[in-house]
């Protein structure tokens, strides 16, 4: 078998668990390729013959993971998520067993998920145009400014500098957002508009129900509260509502295909977590439908046993 393994070097502290995966992973007669992914590049060159090995592993935190996806959109190439990074959503989102020796038998066992990708794109307030994917969520208002206020921290702290950053804004600005989904619009006001492609966040609490990354739709979350601290509330009933099955307080829900948002003022901007330069007015998006073909376990919620490659 020939394995593909491109790997942010750069990435958190369980980066070393990628070494003990290989360990797990190859067998005799195997071809193991590792390559270094460049801080700056989306793998466009560390993906350029993707299609010539049997299995491609995508390892770093959720920023490179999410860009590598993107680059092998379309593309169906059985693809690894391995967690590498300080937050790896992605990969919990798929649930799979997170040991290195778990995940390479989920290679080798070779069940896969047809998953969804979501794409973005938007205008800032000085004119300038551009266009992304995202795996996760992108949004404009307070998440983004978490985002923002988060990265001097993030190294030091991890995920607790996006808490630092949420004490530090108790009290956004709301919006006035103007919201379309598949045609048919909504009038809402609330401190955040965010489209995702999957809202699973730590502690497995989906911020919304039914939220998944192969159903074919972008969910479209909506924060209504204009207290930062309120927002602790849909946190807390998540511990005994993992699955959102009655709502989140404070929290209003769409989902659809093609979405586009409007804001009464200019507000920040990001993009699975990555904060956009500039201020924008909104921004459109659109899902790719079944994109991705992305290795499963058999606990994985996503496991469907009629979809599997033999890899031996």
């Amino acid at each position: 078998m020939r394995i593909l393994i491109v790997h942010n070097l750069k990435s958190g502290m369980s980066s070393i668990d990628v070494f003990d995966f290989v360990h797990a992973l190859m067998r005799e007669d195997d071809e193991i390729v590792i390559r270094g992914l460049d801080s700056s590049s989306q793998g466009q060159q560390e993906l350029r013959d993707a299609e010539s090995f049997d299995l491609v592993v995508v390892s770093g935190g959720d920023g490179t993971v999410t860009s590598l996806l993107y680059e092998l959109r379309d593309r169906n190439v059985l693809t690894c998520v391995f967690p590498s990074g300080t937050a790896n959503l992605v990969f919990e989102n798929l649930a799979n067993a997170p040991e290195p020796a778990s995940i390479a038998k989920a290679c080798r066992d070779g069940y896969f998920v047809r998953a969804d990708f979501g794409e973005i794109s938007w205008t800032d307030t000085d004119g300038n145009s551009d266009s992304r994917g995202f795996g996760l969520m992108a949004g404009s208002g307070y998440d983004a400014v978490l985002m923002r206020e988060a990265i001097p921290n993030k190294q030091i702290i991890g995920e607790a500098a996006y808490f630092t950053a949420a004490l530090a804004n108790a009290h956004p600005k709301v919006e006035h957002f103007t919201i379309t989904v598949d045609g048919e619009t909504f009038e809402r006001d609330g401190i955040a508009c965010i489209v995702a492609n999957t809202a699973k966040m730590q502690a497995d609490i989906q911020i919304v129900p039914d939220c998944s990354m192969s159903d074919g739709k972008l969910d479209v979350i909506v924060l209504e509260t204009s207290d930062a601290v309120q927002l602790l509330v849909p946190i807390f009933t998540g511990l005994f509502d993992k699955q959102a099955k009655g709502g989140r307080p404070f929290i209003e829900h769409f989902s659809g295909r093609e979405i586009e948002v409007r804001s009464d003022s200019p507000i920040p901007m990001q993009v699975d977590g990555d904060t956009i330069p500039g201020m924008v007015m909104g921004y459109k998006a659109h899902v790719i439908p079944q994109c991705n073909k992305l290795v499963v376990d058999q606990a994985s919620p996503y496991f469907d046993r009629r979809n599997r490659v033999e890899l031996g």
